[in-house]
């Protein structure tokens, strides 16, 4: 830290050696901090400046694009973390299947007469019933190799970003571009074939607390790392901004170690989600989404979604004005709403989570105010037909291929009124506010696995 003396007028321009004819004005965001300002007796300015480091003076457009890739590798390796833990739990829960065959077929082997012809038989529907899975864990097995090659690939990158940003040059900055984009996709892909399935089955609920009125809504961040287990609680409906942060499940269950967020717009409806840092969320009285990220404290981006429906007009069955309600699953943002457009049916859009955009839309043509709630799950829609007691998953829409099926999936409503019902793909569990009470739900997915043989 050192005094600039400058004369007035007081626009400061701040000149890097060796850049002649280059200017960096006053920045937090390029690391120049100005704290006081004086006059001395002479009229001069005197200011007291914190300097950044010096290759600092050598930043432009390209370095800014260097650290834009360093995060982007960074959400990357975030994400192959969730989606290692996620296929090491799979591999263990297929490995003891692979164990239970083993040994009913040394029983089959050395049966020896010794067993009934029923006996006998219903060992060998078991068998039966089992022999898919030998192919289920080949694949898993191959397909856990795959993670670890990905693993080194993001850790080459982010060893070759890091070089390059010290030295502030943009040598292979193109290729290396490439190679997260690359990146990028074969861990779409991976996500894709590792950790979804077809919703078969959800669990019995697991009351986690009781805190709150009747409704709002509790959530973690999808794409945290394992060691981050900070909950985010957010009571009420309409016209709030207390948003409160615990440090761990723990401690959200004790009601200790937390820390407050006041929201500068307030939300409205209960379809919030913690996604990558930041809070999305819609603005009470309009159909605005916005970006709130937490560590800054500040709105990073707000955008209007084209169309939708706010304040009452397609809210869930519930109402609480829920016209809107976002969503993450293993592929990304999503926003599920409603226009005038789509006659009040479900308008599910998959959003850019950096710039608010509208990336793809799909018409489901399942009737909004009939839902009881909704969440997504590998790019699948799931509608349950109520919010009250006796509520199941009525209805499946799939992006992929833009269809969709009824469904029988039945789920234990032990409070009799859900207001907020949320897919966490890191943890494969349902987030509920049910009544004032904080519920999860564990979910079964089937995952079909195509062989070499199949068409």
């Amino acid at each position: 830290m050192w005094p600039l003396t400058v004369p007035p007028p007081l626009l400061m321009l701040l000149l890097c050696p060796g850049l002649a004819g280059q200017t960096l004005f006053q920045s937090p965001e390029e690391g120049w901090q100005l704290y006081t300002s004086a006059q001395a007796p002479d009229g001069k300015c005197i200011c007291t400046a914190v300097i950044p480091a010096q290759s600092t003076c050598s930043r432009d457009g390209r370095s800014r694009e260097l650290r834009q890739l360093m995060e982007k590798v960074q959400n990357v390796s975030q994400s192959m973390e969730v989606l290692e833990l996620r296929t090491y739990r799979d591999l263990q829960y297929v490995r003891s299947m692979e164990t239970l065959m083993r040994s009913l077929d040394a029983r089959l082997r050395g049966a020896d007469g010794s067993l009934s012809a029923k006996s006998f038989q219903e060992l060998k529907d078991r068998m039966t019933e089992l022999l898919p899975l030998s192919l289920v864990l080949e694949q898993y097995k191959a397909d856990t190799r795959t993670i670890v090659r990905l693993r080194e690939e993001v850790r080459n990158l982010s060893s070759s970003l890091a070089a390059i940003q010290e030295e502030m040059g943009a040598y292979g900055y193109e290729d290396l571009q490439q190679r997260v984009m690359a990146l990028e996709a074969r861990l779409h892909a991976c996500a894709q074939k590792l950790g979804c399935g077809k919703l078969t089955g959800v669990s019995n609920p697991i009351t986690i607390r009781a805190m709150g009125s009747r409704f709002g809504s509790w959530m973690t961040d999808t794409m945290a790392p394992s060691a981050d287990s900070r909950v985010w609680y957010m009571d009420g409906y309409y016209k709030g901004r207390r948003v409160l942060e615990f440090r761990t499940l723990g401690d959200f269950i004790k009601g200790q170690n937390f820390i407050q967020h006041l929201l500068p717009q307030p939300w409205a409806g209960t379809g919030h989600v913690v996604y990558n840092g930041s809070l999305f969320y819609n603005k009470y009285q309009s159909n605005v989404v916005v970006k709130y990220h937490f560590r800054s404290r500040s709105v990073l981006v707000q955008r209007s979604l084209p169309g939708a429906g706010y304040n009452n007009t397609f809210p869930y069955s519930w109402g609480g004005f829920s016209d809107m309600d976002f969503m993450v699953d293993e592929s990304g943002l999503w926003a599920v709403y409603t226009t005038n457009q789509n006659a009040g049916n479900i308008v599910v859009s998959r959003l850019d989570p950096h710039t608010l955009e509208v990336m793809r839309s799909w018409d489901t043509g399942y009737p909004k105010r009939s839902a009881g709630e909704a969440f997504m799950i590998c790019g699948v829609l799931y509608v349950t037909n109520s919010h009250l007691a006796g509520a199941k998953v009525y209805f499946a829409y799939f992006t992929n291929t833009s269809s969709y099926e009824y469904t029988d999936v039945p789920f234990h409503n032990q409070y009799s009124h859900i207001s907020m019902l949320d897919y966490n793909p890191r943890e494969r569990a349902l987030y509920t506010w049910n009544n004032g009470h904080q519920v999860l739900y564990n979910v079964t997915l089937f995952h079909v696995i195509s062989t070499a043989g199949d068409p």
